[in-house]
This record gives C-alpha cells, sequence and structure tokens, in this order.
C-alpha cells in the first residue's frame, strides 16, 4: 500500500471519527411565541397611536424643547450610542475573519556557529574553493508575503458574522427603547411639576380662606360667642398648611433637578406653563391590535434579534465539532548579502500548504460551549416571550387606568365643586351661629384634601396617556 493511500485513509477516517463525534442531543425546541390575543378588550380599530412622532404627540412646546435637549445631551445615551459603534466594529472584525489573511514580513538576522559544532565541522570538512567559503559571521536578510485563509466549509465564520449585524441590530433597539423611557420620564416628570406648581397655588388660596375664617373667629372671641380653643384650631391649621407649602418647594426643587439631570444640564428653573394645567385634556388614545406590538415596540424587536443571535450561535458552536481547513502560502526573497537578496530565482522562496485539523478526544471544551449555546438560545426564547407578554400587559393596564382615571377625575370634580360651596355656606352659618366652628374648620380642610387629590388625578391621567404612548411603542421615532 503506497503512502498517499495510507494518508488518505487515515484523513478519511478522521473525519468519520469526527463526525460520529457530533451526534450530541439538539435542545428542547420552541415555536416562536407570536400568537397574541386578536384585540384589547373588545377594540376593533387598527389604528396605532404609536405611529405618531413624539414631537407631534406632545404639544406644549416647552416640553418638546426639554425632550429635544435630552436627546441630544442625556449621557446615559450618548453611552448606548457608543455601543452602537462598537457592536457596529464588531461585524466589521467578524467579516474579516472569514477573508485570508496576508502579511507582509521583512527581517535581518547574523548567526555564527561554533568551530567545534555540527554544522561549524560541516563547513570546515568540505572542500570549497577560495573566495566561496560561507561569509562569518553568518548574516540573513529576508522580505516576503505570507498568506493564511481557513477555508469556511461549515459557514462557521460567516455564521459568526450573522451574529454581529443581529447584535448590531439589537442594540439599534435597545437604544430606541431608552429613547421611549427617556421621552416618557421627562413628560411625566413635567406634568409633575405642573402638578405641583397648581397644589402650590390651591395651598396659598386656602391658606388665605383659613386666615379670614381666623380673623372671624377671633372677633367672635371678643364677642365671647366662641372660647379660646376655636381660635388655637384654626391657628394650628394655618400654621400646618404654611408648612405644608415648604414640602412642595423640596418637591417642586427635586422635580425640577430629576429633569436637568435627564436633560444633561446643571440644575436651573424649568420654564413650563402650569398655568393651563387643569384646562389640559388626555388625547384619545387608539391602541390599534396587540400583533402591532411585534414590529412597534423596541424591546420586543430587540429580544427578537437576541434570539435570532443566540440561535446562529449555536450554529457556531456546533461548527466546531467540525475539521478545520486551512491553507499557508509564501512568497519572498532571502540571501546572506543584501546585495544577492533580489536575484531571480536564485534568491526567490516560496510555500503553499494545506491542513485539516479536527478534534478528537477530550472534547469537553467544545461540548461545554455548545451545550452553553443552547442554553442561552432557550433563554433568548424565553425573554422573548416574556417581553411580548410584559408588553401586552402593560397596554392592557394603562387601557383600563385611563378608563378609571377618567371616572374617577369627574366624581372628584363634582367632590371639589360640593365642598368649594360647602365653604362659603359653613362660614355663614357660622357667624349667624347656626354652625360649629369644627364644621368650618373640617369643611375648609376636606375642600383642600379634594382640591389637592383632584390634582394629583388630572396628573395620573396626562402620565397614564404617555405611558400608554410608551407602552404601544411610541416615542422613539
Amino acid at each position: 500500500m503506497s503512502k498517499h493511500i495510507i494518508n488518505k485513509s487515515i484523513a478519511g477516517a478522521l473525519i468519520i471519527l469526527t463526525a460520529w463525534g457530533c451526534k450530541i442531543s439538539e435542545p428542547t425546541s420552541r415555536a416562536e411565541w407570536k400568537n397574541t390575543p386578536e384585540r384589547y378588550n373588545g377594540s376593533q380599530d387598527t389604528t396605532n397611536v404609536s405611529e405618531i412622532k413624539w414631537s407631534e404627540f406632545f404639544n406644549d412646546p416647552n416640553l418638546r424643547s426639554l425632550i429635544d435637549t435630552a436627546l441630544a445631551n442625556n449621557q446615559e445615551l450618548n453611552m448606548m450610542l457608543q455601543e452602537i459603534n462598537v457592536s457596529n466594529n464588531e461585524i466589521r472584525a467578524r467579516k474579516g475573519e472569514y477573508l485570508p489573511f496576508v502579511n507582509i514580513q521583512a527581517g535581518a538576522g547574523m548567526d555564527k556557529v561554533g568551530r567545534y559544532t555540527r554544522y561549524g565541522a560541516l563547513e570546515a570538512n568540505n572542500e570549497i574553493k577560495p573566495g566561496e567559503e560561507f561569509p562569518e559571521p553568518y548574516s540573513d536578510f529576508m522580505v516576503g508575503a505570507y498568506a493564511s485563509w481557513e477555508l469556511d466549509v461549515w459557514k462557521k465564520l460567516r455564521n459568526a458574522k450573522k451574529v454581529a449585524v443581529f447584535n448590531y441590530l439589537s442594540s439599534v433597539e435597545g437604544k430606541n427603547f431608552m429613547v421611549t423611557q427617556l421621552v416618557a420620564e421627562i413628560a411625566n416628570s413635567y406634568y409633575e411639576l405642573m402638578a405641583l406648581d397648581n397644589q402650590l397655588a390651591i395651598l396659598n388660596q386656602n391658606i388665605d380662606i383659613q386666615k379670614d375664617a381666623l380673623t372671624i373667629v377671633k372677633l367672635q372671641k371678643e364677642a365671647a360667642k366662641v372660647t379660646e380653643l376655636a381660635v388655637k384650631r384654626f391657628e394650628a391649621e394655618v400654621a400646618k398648611n404654611q408648612s405644608l407649602i415648604y414640602n412642595i418647594h423640596q418637591q417642586i426643587t427635586e422635580t425640577e433637578n430629576r429633569i436637568n439631570f435627564l436633560v444633561g444640564r446643571f440644575p436651573q428653573p424649568v420654564t413650563r406653563s402650569s398655568a393651563s394645567f387643569e384646562q389640559l385634556t388626555p388625547q384619545l388614545i387608539k391602541s390599534g391590535i396587540p400583533s402591532q406590538l411585534l414590529a412597534n415596540r423596541p424591546d420586543i424587536r430587540q429580544a427578537e434579534m437576541d434570539l435570532e443571535a443566540a440561535k446562529l450561535n449555536v450554529k457556531v458552536a456546533k461548527a466546531n465539532f467540525y475539521p478545520q481547513f486551512r491553507i499557508t502560502a509564501g512568497l519572498g526573497y532571502q540571501a546572506f548579502n543584501p546585495q544577492f537578496l533580489f536575484n531571480t530565482p536564485e534568491s526567490m522562496l516560496y510555500s503553499l500548504a494545506g491542513d485539516l485539523v479536527a478534534p478528537l478526544i477530550n472534547r469537553n471544551a467544545i461540548k461545554a460551549n455548545y451545550n452553553s449555546a443552547n442554553a442561552k438560545q432557550m433563554q433568548a426564547v424565553y425573554n422573548y416571550e416574556q417581553s411580548i407578554l410584559n408588553g401586552y400587559i402593560e397596554v392592557a393596564n394603562q387601557l383600563a387606568k385611563i378608563n378609571n382615571l377618567g371616572n374617577s377625575y369627574e366624581l372628584k370634580a363634582q367632590q371639589v365643586s360640593a365642598l368649594t360651596e360647602s365653604i362659603s355656606i359653613s362660614n355663614s352659618l357660622f357667624r349667624s351661629a347656626r354652625a360649629d366652628y369644627m364644621e368650618v374648620l373640617l369643611t375648609q380642610r376636606d375642600a383642600l384634601e379634594s382640591k389637592m387629590e383632584l390634582i394629583e388625578t388630572k396628573m395620573e391621567q396626562m402620565n397614564a396617556m404617555v405611558n400608554i404612548y410608551q407602552a404601544l411603542g411610541g416615542g422613539w421615532n
């Protein structure tokens, strides 16, 4: 049997053993989880508010200016943009791995062997004509190009490049999701700031009313119609509400600075139009159908990109079980004297080789990487499912909240109207000694609480409008 036949037999056996060793268990497969419910609460409308740009969704020019500044200056968002650049560079790196590598090499060296060594004795004993001896010390000059190329037979390198592409797309969707969160957080904080301004105005109005009532109580005490107890109770109520002013001022400062942080600037007053807050009406939200979440929500699209990358990573890990084919080549010049360096063909050297390497024994690391890739694929599946479920539940919750807050606001408005009228009624009855001072005090307290709650409900309505816009996938475009 010739040496050529033996080498072919060994190579064939190696491939067979490698292929046999690749028979390992596949991961449990799950279908992609895209069977969302057909509609939200019986709605048949397919129009989706998330398709509206944030600059058109928000009408307040001050709010639009804040969002626009944040999109340019927010540090966390800018860090995410750099992550996108990193992912883009990873694509270029992966693409280059399945192309041939060519390197240019040049070098020079000097070597002197000992006379009583193998090579020294060989040179001395050879009959060399005078003038043709090896130079001593022996110099060596070389310049050439060397190439290596791994043949991507099993598409391992190309799949790795596709993984980098999906990771890049995932980072883009991650940035878009961060934009939706940033837009929503600024809008919610802006409406909270307007609500605090209105609560502060209501508190100042109520203090003025209570001071008038305190004046009446003092006059009635002088007339011996009430005791000192009534005066002290009203003084305590005025002091309590005056202390609340400082609490609201602190909340205003913290809310302004929260907005300033998101906008990427040092603390400064936030321009706003709080006087029109009570006239604000939440927009009519068109939620569309649940299946639109798959296309509109950046976090769901990001989870989908991660899932596709995880699938390809399994293929990359599986390809490590197969043989690797590599071709190497070199072309250049080498001589012991620079004047002979480019003599052709005497100083020319070249090489061409191909090799095949396959794992045969102790492949635990490869199996571990393959099993890890399978586990990460299943993890990506569960994350994709969770993203869809979370998106649907967020929309359903916010739709219910908008409806319930609307009903609650109407009833609270009736409560405020009734208690506001009861203040003047209780004051009139108190002047004519037909009502106790405690009735006046409690009526004013209830009226203040109801007005503050009405403002909070209005703020929650505006926040719910912002949150449903974000939950449907709006705010990033």
